[in-house]
């Protein structure tokens, strides 16, 4: 059982002095001269997060560990610039559509939309120029019993190739629990598609833990996942997970399996990069998608989702060539992806949920990285 203990319970205020708090800085420039801020979200149990302008980026995230200690669960970069100069999509909102949409083609009432290729011949996470590129602007901060900011940015027509012109708003929130919530909100003036997705990638042990996240354990609640060809688009089959390597309705060490040569999805993705059909399918309010727990610290992350999905990227594509926080060298397994998003390749797939988007009915995404903290070894 998860529970807000230890660390977190002896931090917390009396009740009624329970507080969230948000502050506004300029911490750091594009290359080209662009400033850049972060607000930072603080509760009173010591959970901290650090968001930037540039991506909508979600920075770092502070935990506090079994014994107090805090680590920072997110990879990233300690300097904006970095960002820009090495785009690895490091905690960033993505978008117009997350993932990967095949030869980057889409027909929307019978019309065909070429958008940019940047993954071989596939469109990726908004097609190389998306908003993770971009610098948002802040609406608003405010601290309170949640704390909040609230950015936007605005896609025109034909961006990467989509139709519409779209007025985005994304709202990180922090509130005494140690909820990180995410809404994502789009309006379009004409019919679209969007997806859109925060492409943290966590290691529960810290950012900066020599072991990875590996021996850490998953949980997913699907009975089903989308398999991929060799692009990596799927190929339109729910299969079942069970007696496979996707199996994480209970807890699973991620290094279990994703060396096993012999199934020919974990050959296809270099190890875990795949889409999961959550049992819950599209809910009105966030519910589990994901659990992620570091025994060791007992740090615990929960993701809960509106969408019908999770993508999970146990960082497959990290080589050891750019250094991230403190110079650190993230390779393969550093830290794992637990994407909430429509399923990828929707547009293509009619018996997928639709990504479409109308004028007069705008697109929601809520979403939500809850933390704790474990106490004891329910797991070996």
């Amino acid at each position: 059982m998860t529970v807000i203990s230890g660390a977190l319970a002896t931090a917390m205020p009396p009740s009624g002095a329970l507080a969230a708090e948000a502050a506004r800085s300029i911490t750091s420039k594009l290359a080209d001269g662009t400033p850049i801020e972060t607000i930072t979200l603080t509760n009173a149990q010591g959970v901290e997060a650090k968001i930037i302008t540039y991506g909508a980026t979600l920075q770092s995230l502070l935990v506090p560990g079994r014994g107090g200690e805090r680590a920072d669960v997110v990879l990233g970069y300690d300097d904006a610039a970095l960002y820009e100069a090495h785009p690895n999509y490091l905690g960033v909102t993505v978008g117009r559509f997350a993932n990967r949409i095949a030869g980057g083609r889409f027909a929307l009432d019978g019309k065909t939309y070429q958008l940019t290729q940047n993954d071989g011949t596939n469109s990726l996470h908004g097609g190389g120029n998306g908003f993770d590129r971009a610098v948002w602007k802040v609406a608003s901060v405010e601290s309170g019993p949640t704390a909040r900011v609230v950015l936007t940015h605005v896609s025109a027509d034909g961006d990467a190739g989509y139709p519409g012109n779209l007025e985005v708003t994304t709202t990180y929130t922090l509130d005494e629990t140690g909820a990180l919530g995410i809404i994502f909100e789009a309006k379009t003036d004409k019919p679209t598609i969007v997806n859109m997705t925060n492409h943290a990638l966590f290691n529960m042990a810290g950012e900066d833990s020599p072991g990875g996240a590996l021996d850490q354990l998953l949980t997913i609640p699907a009975k089903a996942f989308t398999p991929v060809d060799a692009k990596l688009i799927p190929t339109g089959e729910l299969r079942p997970v069970e007696g496979t390597p996707f199996d994480f309705r209970k807890p699973r060490r991620i290094a279990q399996d994703i060396r096993d040569g012999r199934d020919d999805q974990i050959r296809a993705g270099r190890g875990y990069d795949h889409n999961f059909a959550l049992d819950k399918g599209v809910t009105a309010k966030p519910e589990l998608a994901a659990r992620l727990e570091d025994p060791v610290s007992g740090r615990v992350l929960e993701v809960l989702t509106t969408e019908p999905g999770v993508q999970f990227y146990a960082g497959n594509f990290l080589d050891g060539t750019v250094a991230g926080k403190g110079g650190r060298l993230y390779r393969m397994g550093d830290g794992i992806a637990l994407e909430p998003q429509k399923f990828p390749d929707a547009p293509n797939h009619p018996s997928f949920v639709s990504a479409r988007v109308d004028p007069g009915k705008p697109y929601r995404h809520a979403m939500i990285y809850r933390v704790s903290i474990q106490q004891g070894t329910d797991h070996k």
